[in-house]
């Protein structure tokens, strides 16, 4: 079955965003297929047939999203029930996440239309939060989950278990618990290790520790942390995929785990991996005349 309906969210704050939604739009109606378009996006072009991301997924048979990795990070938990590809078209040049730019937008397209196109699926973590023995808080991260001070001024205390055997307290300024696909952001500029998005595993990367010797680490994917916000001390937070926050309160427990749910991202059929890992990072190349043979 080929595709039919296409949604299309956007981040309306960017420069150029709407111009090329509405390009978009008019080249698929062309092709006559059926558009369906985010609720506040298709409030700015003044159209009033927009919907919520969650009812959009469950129409359409590809997403595109026209913005950042931000954008994305977005829509994959908006869209998280449903198995729907997504096509990330970053509005500068690409990024992690939104690998193809703004001039390869119609030709990506058109492979997906070929249904030449190929989608990875990327692990997301389920995230919930403890309150006296009641949950107060269930939510979804592709990227990561973040406890960190806040407007403390001291660092706070993280009693740390993975599969109900202690690891560790980190005494730090947070602590960011990361898929993969969270390897390349906020856990490495704390100085956590790149992992291929190919290996579902849960990386544990403490921000500023105390003790020089509390490392990142690695956990195969089937494990279940759980961390004890042990600072009496008000003012900690917990933030998911660094747009939702949580105010913390000691004795807080936040559970972490592999969910069952998968952001479903069509690949790139212009650069892999490990060429936006060297551009995104400014690795070198190989040096003029030398070919990889």
């Amino acid at each position: 079955m080929g595709i039919e309906k296409i949604g299309i969210i956007a981040n309306v704050g960017k420069e150029k965003a709407l111009e090329y939604v509405s390009r978009l739009k008019e080249w698929i109606l062309k092709k006559n297929l059926e558009v369906f378009l985010e609720k506040d996006v298709a409030e700015k072009l003044g159209e009033a047939a927009g919907l919520e991301c969650k009812e959009l997924a469950s129409l359409v048979d590809v997403i595109v999203v026209l913005g950042g990795d931000g954008t994305i990070l977005r829509a994959a938990r908006s869209v998280k029930e449903f198995d729907v590809p997504i096509l990330g078209i970053n509005l500068g040049e690409f990024g992690f996440l939104t690998e193809v730019n703004l001039d390869e937008m119609f030709d990506a397209m058109e492979v997906v239309f070929s249904g030449k196109h190929q989608t990875k699926k990327r692990m997301m973590l389920d995230v919930t939060i403890n309150r006296e023995e009641k949950c107060i808080s269930e939510s979804f991260v592709l990227n990561d989950v973040v406890i960190n001070r806040g407007n403390l001024s001291r660092i706070i205390e993280l009693r740390t278990f993975v599969d109900g055997q202690y690891m560790t307290t980190f005494k730090a300024d947070g602590l960011i618990i990361s898929t993969p696909t969270g390897s390349t952001a906020y856990s490495l500029s704390a100085g956590g290790p790149l992992v291929s998005p190919e290996l579902d595993s849960i990386i544990i990367n403490p921000i500023c520790a105390h003790t020089l010797t509390n490392r990142p680490v690695v956990f195969p994917d089937g494990v279940s942390i759980e961390v004890v916000l042990w600072t009496k001390e008000e003012g900690a937070t917990l933030t998911l995929d660094g747009q939702d926050s949580v105010t913390l309160e000691s004795g807080d427990v936040i559970t972490v785990k592999k969910s069952r749910h998968y952001t479903n991202l069509i690949i790139s059929p212009y650069r892999d991996y490990l060429e936006i890992l060297r551009t995104k990072l400014g690795w070198g190349g190989l040096p003029p005349g030398v070919n990889r043979d």
